[in-house]
């Protein structure tokens, strides 16, 4: 049975029913998005695409302080790209597609820092849940002189419009979850007193409905509100091309002599201190 044989090192799984799953990100010291991180996202989805049983699967973390704080900036990313990849697609944006597409809700319960990466993976999920006090999102790629490779440019206009897209891809700010929830960047901010039991109450009740009604949705909903695939592969390129150029690399090296992707200021404070770092000129 899956639920008992799998054993990731990155998130826990939970089953809180069989209708209804949790998985909590655990990867200290920050929660990034790495090459493990990926592969047992890849093994979960291929479940979750073929379950009969699941109907909603909610995303949380262990760490309040931090969702899933960015990808990793300094794993190699040849690793990730040689995990199977079913749509062919490159690994994040693979993994991204596919969430997308899964015939269970999926629904985001965001406590702490979504950045990056982290804020991609909340774009590609039904629902975004977000506790008032404590949820950061924001797309600071600008900063590092790129565009977000996951597709962040084409999920955003849908939810929040063409202008604020632009606000939050060109400014590369931290947005609170009072700002998130008013653009459209969330579904709702909730006071974190009350926030677990807001979102586990949502997901008991959407997990009791009948399955095709619930994959019916959401394929009308995706219908009209997606872009093709074959979109996202273009962020992925364009993403991994502005990292080839000298300005990537000497951002990213500032800023891990700084403290990426380790517990400080740095990392609490990214979307401010991604605009006082600029490439070094030789």
């Amino acid at each position: 049975m899956f639920i008992k044989d799998f054993k990731p090192t990155q998130f826990h799984l939970t089953e809180v029913t069989p209708q209804y799953w949790k998985v909590a990100f655990n990867n200290p010291p920050v929660n990034v998005i790495g090459p493990d991180m990926m592969r047992e996202m890849k093994l979960l989805l291929t479940e979750l695409e073929t379950n009969t049983t699941v109907n909603v699967v909610v995303f949380e973390s262990a760490d309040e302080d931090f969702f899933l704080a960015h990808y990793d900036l300094v794993a190699d990313p040849a690793i990730a790209e040689a995990l199977p990849s079913p749509t062919g697609y490159a690994a994040w944006v693979d993994i991204l597609v596919r969430m997308q597409h899964l015939p269970v809700v999926t629904i985001t319960a965001i406590r702490g820092i979504a950045r990056g990466a982290g804020s991609e993976f909340l774009l590609a999920t039904d629902l975004r849940f977000a506790s008032l006090e404590k949820a950061i999102l924001g797309q600071m790629e600008v900063g590092f002189t790129a565009l977000p490779g996951g597709g962040a440019a084409g999920r955003l206009p849908t939810l929040v419009g063409r202008g604020r897209t632009f606000e939050i891809l060109y400014g590369g700010e931290d947005f609170n979850a009072e700002i998130a929830e008013k653009y459209g960047y969330v579904n709702r901010a909730i006071p974190d007193k009350d926030f677990a039991a807001f979102v586990d109450a949502y997901a008991l009740r959407v997990s009791k409905w009948e399955r095709r009604v619930l994959q019916e949705i959401k394929e009308y909903v995706n219908k009209y509100t997606l872009l093709p695939d074959a979109e996202y592969p273009l962020h992925s390129d364009a993403f991994w091309g502005a990292a080839t150029r000298p300005e990537f690399p000497s951002i990213t090296k500032q800023l891990l002599d700084r403290g990426l992707q380790t517990r400080g200021d740095l990392e609490y404070n990214l979307g401010r201190e991604v605009g006082t770092i600029f490439p070094k000129k030789d």
